[in-house]
């Protein structure tokens, strides 16, 4: 029994060192991986501090000025005439679907979805249809599917004038 019993200190002893060891070697890698973020925040940092100095310079008036007087040669000064309240502006013009519009002058507008017909309304155009529709062969009702069937009896009346 002692033996047994110095057999699961031992074991004991050396899983917790197993243990100490992985979390001491967790910890230093995650150290360096801190150390790594915090070069890289400190190169972005420098990165975005260049870039506000470039912002500054582009966008310093002398210089902007002799752009404007380089390129902007025909335009004048605002005059205070050309100032006027936002309710003298026109109203926005409606926006038009001109595709859509250009199908509705064909003739050939539809709408987006079709539409739901009820379940009764199907079955009664089915059966219209089915009694003034001639016999079907065997060929067209393998190729075609059913003649009755509501996709079908939808899809021609849509092509009804």
């Amino acid at each position: 029994m002692l033996r047994f019993l110095n057999l699961v200190a031992i074991a004991a002893l050396i899983g917790s060192a197993v243990y100490a060891y992985t979390i001491k070697y967790q910890t230093s890698y995650r150290a360096e991986q801190i150390a790594k973020t915090k070069i890289e925040i400190k190169a972005e940092s420098d990165a975005i501090a260049v870039l506000r100095a470039e912002w500054a310079y582009m966008t310093r008036p002398e210089r902007l000025q002799q752009l404007a007087d380089q390129y902007l040669i025909d335009f004048k000064p605002l005059d205070v005439k050309q100032l006027i309240v936002a309710s003298a502006l026109p109203d926005r013009a409606a926006r038009t679907d001109m595709i859509g519009g250009k199908l509705d002058a064909l003739g050939l507008g539809l709408a987006a979805t079709p539409p739901v017909a009820s379940q009764a309304s199907v079955n009664a155009t089915a059966a219209s249809a089915s009694k003034t529709s001639p016999p079907v062969t065997k060929s067209q009702a393998l190729n075609e599917g059913p003649i009755s069937s509501p996709e079908r009896v939808l899809s021609q009346e849509h092509k009804k004038p």
